[in-house]
């Protein structure tokens, strides 16, 4: 029998899966200091707009075809898995979400002054045409002799506050997983939040982290869903961690690092006894396909979040300012 624990979350799964970020103006960022780096970028301004426009073209076609095959020649990591489970909904559904659009123009790019691989970009798009928010978008080169990648994208928050960066011509420096003279490391600062994402208020390290719009919705779905299965005797339960070396880092002038990682998390769906627990949005009966419905239903998300990690001594707290949500997965258990 279908559960009608399907009524009560369909509304707010939906919403969680088409997370709208308003319009951001976010200022951008400036570096320190980076093991290998030279007096110049090694990319100037023209061939990073001609980088970004490779590399949209490349996922713009893959959009209208609603196809794959090929994207990973321009993509990778977090957005590769991201964007594959985009398109695979929309060849259920006929469309293309509308956050899925990155905007071809852009407000800002950080180019890092490292000469050595892997490299990235990081580049602030302008809003979309329908007033959607900034993008940020992370290119990686691998090696000297491969293309960039598109490897992450994050949504910015209305009102973020980023921190700055020297202009292109000058360039950045590259973090790492491990700087330190930070409140915390980047490494640590991901898997705290993911703790905080996972317990909330009750998480110990709740303190070290600002408010933020991607927590609040987040809690908000939540609630609304336990609400739901608490009246029909199920259960739900929503785990978060740290993607292993899903990570990239850039130095700002403040001495603080702006930090995007991938952060994976597992949504579990109990019905109560006798009770099926469905597919509760068009994402995920696309993503479920032809599967046998049982009992329980688990939903993995690739989570892409941006925060800016401070300078140990500022007092301030770590705040993200950016995400990407996408479930990639639908299993009954």
């Amino acid at each position: 029998m279908t559960s009608r624990i399907t009524k009560a979350v369909t509304a707010v799964l939906a919403a969680a899966c088409l997370m709208t970020f308003a319009g951001c103006e976010g200022q951008v960022p400036h570096p320190a200091a980076s093991a290998e780096h030279t007096d110049k970028p090694d990319v100037t301004e023209a061939q990073e707009k001609q980088i970004r426009a490779n590399i949209l073209k490349v996922v713009n076609a893959a959009n209208e075809a609603k196809s794959v095959d090929g994207l990973d020649a321009r993509m990778s990591g977090p957005e590769l898995a991201i964007r594959t489970s985009e398109i695979t909904i929309a060849q259920s559904t006929g469309s293309l979400d509308a956050k899925t659009n990155i905007p071809s123009k852009m407000t800002q790019a950080v180019i890092p002054t490292d000469s050595g691989w892997p490299r990235s970009i990081f580049t602030i798009t302008t809003t979309t045409s329908d007033q959607q928010s900034q993008r940020l978008l992370v290119m990686v080169q691998d090696s000297a002799r491969s293309n960039y990648k598109l490897w992450g994208v994050a949504r910015l928050f209305q009102g973020a506050k980023l921190p700055k960066f020297a202009i292109p011509s000058i360039g950045a420096q590259m973090g790492t997983a491990k700087d330190t003279g930070l409140v915390t490391t980047p490494e640590k600062a991901v898997a705290e939040y993911a703790d905080v994402l996972q317990n909330g208020s009750a998480s110990k390290y709740a303190s070290k982290f600002a408010d933020d719009y991607f927590r609040q919705e987040l809690a908000k779905l939540s609630q609304t869903v336990q609400e739901g299965m608490e009246r029909n005797a199920g259960t739900q339960q929503q785990t978060f961690q740290a993607a292993a070396g899903q990570i990239k880092v850039m130095r700002s002038s403040d001495g603080g690092d702006l930090v995007v990682a991938q952060i994976n998390s597992e949504w579990t769906r109990q019905a109560g006894e006798g009770r099926e627990s469905q597919p509760a949005s068009d994402s995920e009966k696309a993503l479920f396909g032809n599967g046998t419905a049982t009992s329980t239903m688990k939903v993995t998300y690739v989570n892409v979040v941006a925060m800016y990690v401070p300078p140990a001594g500022s007092h301030q707290k770590i705040t993200a300012v950016g995400a990407e949500r996408q479930p990639v997965k639908v299993e009954a258990l």
